[in-house]
């Protein structure tokens, strides 16, 4: 019987004898690694929270309502713009992850190497045609930025925010690497770092009183820097051997890449629209305003959003290094634990939002949200939700295992979209997370739960479990 597609982009599982303290040693080692990345995301989040609390506020301040929901709005674009790495860096991962346990750090470095050709070429690309096509596109009405300011602005806003995207996406190839080789606390302190140094960027563009795009162009250019500074730390310092150079890239590494990144790519961008599009269902149904308080209040909870997926994804080269080992016991033990621990953080931490957030609101920004309590419980649900099944996409993720996310997600955005429409206009801006937590536990988590099962099912994942 012929392999599936799934099956074909799973990482070999090798037949082994039964356990010693050699295949112990490796297990005992990627707890404690996963333990320590763990707790410096922890500490890390603390610190980097402390960026977006005091920068909303400045930003808002300086922009006004209407510019800063413009700001936000580009946000959601720059979001959907995530599939520019053509799934690539997704790829990597999962394709560094038995290099690490096999040791094979000269395969590892054509991987790296063919995945930063690929993307710088791409990048290059994309640059050209933003900046000679940009005239030509009707920004203002594709973000459904009404009135003069707010439409004169809306073309260069795009350009400084997609430019640093879009130079930033070969760029945080590093932290990919990384977190294959399992240097997770490592790269959550330069990300913090990274994090911290928004802040003065924006205050030194406000202190010498930039135009609005300066204030815009300050605020993406901290993780372009961070970027930078983290890549010559660790390809100069933490592991040279896996540099990337013109002659380590090779056609083969390239394909496997393409390969396996293009199931990736799909998925991120049905992922990306599907998660991203709220904003601009609001300003098209809605007001610019409505955008700021739903912007404002999301932004809040991003914050939740973010330590769910750094606590989660060191799981992904972790479970990685398991699978090419044939440690499957642990691989679901493991997802056990965490989805425990997971699924605790967003409870406790949403609930607690729900709770404080509206005064929250009030006293850093002066905005009551429109929607309230409502609102809030919505966003807070739809993390919650999230939470409890990251655990389980980063087993499939470490697999290859990538089309019963996609389905999943696929009918998620046919659904939700039009009836985020719906809800908005009907029901006001609260209406719209609380329709996509809804959709999402109908269409996303049967296929997650089908992806997870399907890990365990391919024929050397049996064979290495019953060997054993």
């Amino acid at each position: 019987m012929p392999l599936s597609r799934e099956e074909v982009a799973a990482p070999t599982v090798r037949s082994a004898p039964p356990a010693t303290m050699a295949d112990v040693l490796p297990a005992r080692d990627r707890q404690r690694r996963l333990l320590t990345g763990m707790a410096a995301t922890v500490v890390c989040r603390a610190v980097g929270v402390v960026t977006p609390l005091v920068l909303i506020p400045v930003m808002l301040k300086e922009l006004g309502p209407d510019l800063y929901g413009l700001w936000a709005a580009i946000g959601t674009v720059t979001a959907m713009a995530a599939f520019a790495d053509l799934g690539l860096g997704n790829g990597l991962m999962t394709k560094l992850a038995p290099c690490y346990a096999t040791g094979d750090m000269a395969r590892a470095r054509r991987y790296v190497s063919s995945a930063y050709l690929l993307l710088t070429a791409i990048s290059g690309l994309v640059l050209l045609c933003l900046w000679s096509t940009s005239p030509l596109v009707p920004w203002s009405g594709l973000l459904g930025a009404d009135g003069d300011t707010v439409g004169i602005a809306a073309e260069p806003f795009v350009l400084a925010c997609l430019t640093a995207f879009v130079v930033n996406v070969p760029l945080s190839l590093v932290v990919r690497v990384q977190f294959a080789y399992q240097q997770v606390a490592q790269s959550n302190l330069w990300q913090a770092f990274g994090g911290l140094t928004t802040l003065p960027l924006v205050l030194l563009a406000v202190y010498v009183d930039l135009p609005p795009v300066g204030v815009v162009t300050a605020s993406v250019a901290g993780p372009v820097l961070t970027n930078l500074l983290t890549s010559w730390w660790v390809y100069g310092r933490a592991l040279p051997q896996l540099r990337p150079g013109l002659r380590a890239a090779d056609r083969a590494g390239a394909r496997e890449l393409l390969a396996l990144g293009g199931l990736f790519l799909l998925l991120t961008i049905v992922m990306s629209v599907a998660t991203n599009a709220d904003a601009l269902v609001i300003a098209h149904v809605l007001q610019m305003r409505d955008v700021t308080d739903f912007a404002v209040a999301a932004r809040l909870f991003a914050q939740l959003g973010i330590l769910i997926s750094l606590v989660n994804v060191p799981l992904w080269s972790a479970n990685g290094d398991a699978l090419a080992r044939g440690e499957l016991g642990w691989v679901r033990q493991t997802n056990r634990r965490m989805t425990i621990v997971s699924s605790s953080i967003g409870v406790t931490v949403g609930a607690g939002l729900v709770l404080a957030g509206g005064p929250l609101l009030e006293t850093w920004v002066g905005i009551r949200p429109a929607g309230g309590a409502w609102l809030l419980a919505g966003l807070a649900g739809w993390w919650m939700l999230l939470a409890a099944m990251s655990p389980c996409f980063m087993v499939q993720n470490a697999a290859g295992v990538v089309r019963p996310q996609l389905w999943g997600w696929t009918l998620y955005l046919i659904v939700s979209i039009p009836l985020k429409w719906y809800a908005a206009g009907r029901h006001g801006v609260a209406a719209v997370p609380i329709t996509g937590t809804l959709v999402y536990l109908l269409t996303v988590v049967p296929g997650a739960l089908y992806g997870y099962r399907a890990v365990f099912k391919t024929p050397a994942a049996r064979a290495k479990e019953h060997d054993r």
